[in-house]
Parts: structure tokens; C-alpha cells; sequence
């Protein structure tokens, strides 16, 4: 057996490894970044409903579905800074001056913001309770 093998094969016993501390608001981010694609989603199918229920879609509802599209995409992205909750709510005002351009663009809007209210106050819910220690994850 080579030197370098033999080595290696000791250091792998001889050295332990310390598992890195679980973080606690991963899944929490996780299910922010997916309403984020969910709402993506939602935003580009107002296209083809805006044709349907009204005028075709001008060039400036064409800059704000995009613009909006491009910041719902990033903001999925954003979700470990520390601002990111107020980024997120920040595109749901958007969302509901979608009124301007027509109306079911506003109730979208209005739709993910009542959603939004719920994540923030699960969040609240959640961070209390981390605070106390009484999350079940905290025990064992």
C-alpha cells in the first residue's frame, strides 16, 4: 500500500467532522422562493386573460408584465437577505396596481397579497415560538 493511501485512510479515522448547524428558516425561504414561481406563473397567464376580457395588451402593460416577471424571479432568489420580506411585499403593492391595466390583474394581485399576510403572520408565529423554545424541532 502507497504511503499516501495509508495516510489518508488514518486521517479519515483519526479526524471527525462536525455536522454544520441546521438552519432553522431554510424550509420557511423555501416556501417564500415557490410562491414567488407560483405568482410568476400566474402574472404571464394575465396575458392571454387580458386578451380574452379586454383590448390586447399594449406596450406598457407589456413593460410592466415583464418588469414584474424579472422581479418576482429575482426576489425567489433574494430570499436569504435580510431584506427579502420587504422586497416580497413591495411586489405585491405591485401586483395590485395592476388595476391600472385591468381588473383581474388587480385581484391577482389582491389574491397573493392576502397570501402574503398569511406567510408573514405563520413567520411571526413561528419566530415567537423559536424564541421561547417551544418548537418541536428544538427538542432531541
Amino acid at each position: 500500500m502507497s504511503e499516501g493511501a495509508q495516510s489518508e485512510r488514518n486521517d479519515g479515522k483519526a479526524a471527525a467532522v462536525a455536522p454544520a448547524p441546521v438552519d432553522p428558516w431554510r424550509g420557511f425561504r423555501g416556501i417564500c422562493a415557490a410562491t414567488l414561481i407560483l405568482e410568476v406563473i400566474v402574472v404571464l397567464l394575465a396575458i392571454p386573460v387580458l386578451s380574452y376580457f379586454g383590448r390586447g395588451p399594449s406596450w406598457v402593460f407589456g413593460l410592466y408584465i415583464g418588469g414584474l416577471t424579472v422581479a418576482l424571479i429575482l426576489g425567489a432568489g433574494l430570499q436569504r437577505r435580510s431584506w427579502a420580506m420587504k422586497y416580497n411585499v413591495t411586489l405585491q403593492v405591485l401586483m395590485v396596481a395592476g388595476f391600472v391595466f385591468h381588473w383581474t390583474l388587480g385581484v391577482m394581485g389582491v389574491v397573493f397579497l392576502l397570501v402574503w399576510a398569511f406567510i408573514i403572520r405563520v413567520r411571526t408565529i413561528v419566530a415567537q415560538r423559536f424564541a421561547e423554545g417551544t418548537l418541536t424541532s428544538q427538542h432531541g
